[in-house]
């Protein structure tokens, strides 16, 4: 059986209707009265409210000021960062691959550690306006070891398929073998062994610099309707 649905009528007679005109009154009394008396708690805890935002917005203004002061300190202390070889040698090699990282950040580029399991030869990834995108494989070693040439074919098997770089590098602070450097060299794999690295982390020495990586060519964009420049003969 449904359930009948309530239905509000009109007041019949006087009484009916003074008794709901009572009841209304006494409604918009309650009302009223719960108002002032929000009204009252608010006029006198203003004083809290305004110490409480001001005291928000002078955390707030500190906070920001203090992670600003934090980043131009790093900043600086990132400009002027000599890692000395000694300091290499005795790092862990997540240590190692933050160390690469901070020294790409001094020499301008915007650089993160992305070593992993499965990272596809690439410990670090930098981003430069001019020089493009490197990718740094690190291999930390003990000194007088040497790294050999299967670093050097993961390296070029991932670098610009997988992680689009413009620049690959291996870095170490030992030595690489014969056939690595020879390979790296005709395949157009940067090697950083220990004397490379002394100049760039120790003697401030930029990376690019260290290893003469050259500009990105910027590419000019043809006009609209203009025809593509005839290319040089090589007969």
């Amino acid at each position: 059986m449904a359930a009948r649905r309530l239905r509000l009528r009109r007041p019949r007679g006087g009484r009916e209707l003074l008794a709901a005109c009572v009841v209304f009154v006494a409604v918009m009394v309650a009302a009223v009265q719960q108002a002032s008396a929000a009204l009252h708690s608010l006029v006198r805890g203003w004083p809290v409210l305004v110490a409480a935002a001001i005291g928000t917005a002078a955390y707030g203004i500190w906070r920001t000021r203090r992670t600003a002061r934090a980043r131009r300190i790093r900043a600086a202390m990132v400009a002027k960062l000599r890692i000395p070889l000694t300091d290499l040698d005795t790092m862990g090699d997540k240590a190692f691959e933050f160390a690469l990282r901070d020294l790409l950040i001094r020499d301008g580029w915007t650089a993160r550690v992305v070593g992993r399991k499965g990272d596809q030869a690439a410990d670090v990834i930098g981003d430069h306006e001019r020089r493009g995108r490197i990718v740094l494989q690190a291999k930390h070693t003990r000194v007088g070891n040497k790294v050999g040439s299967s670093v050097m074919y993961q390296v070029k098997g991932t670098a610009r398929p997988v992680h689009r770089a413009d620049n690959a590098v291996v870095v170490t602070n030992a030595d690489f073998t014969r056939d690595a450097k020879v390979w790296g060299d005709r395949h157009r794999i940067h090697w950083t062994n220990r004397d490379r690295l002394q100049a760039w982390a120790e003697l401030g020495t930029p990376l690019h610099d260290v290893l003469h990586l050259p500009e990105r060519r910027k590419r000019r964009r043809r006009r609209r309707g203009e025809a593509p420049r005839p290319q040089p003969s090589t007969g």
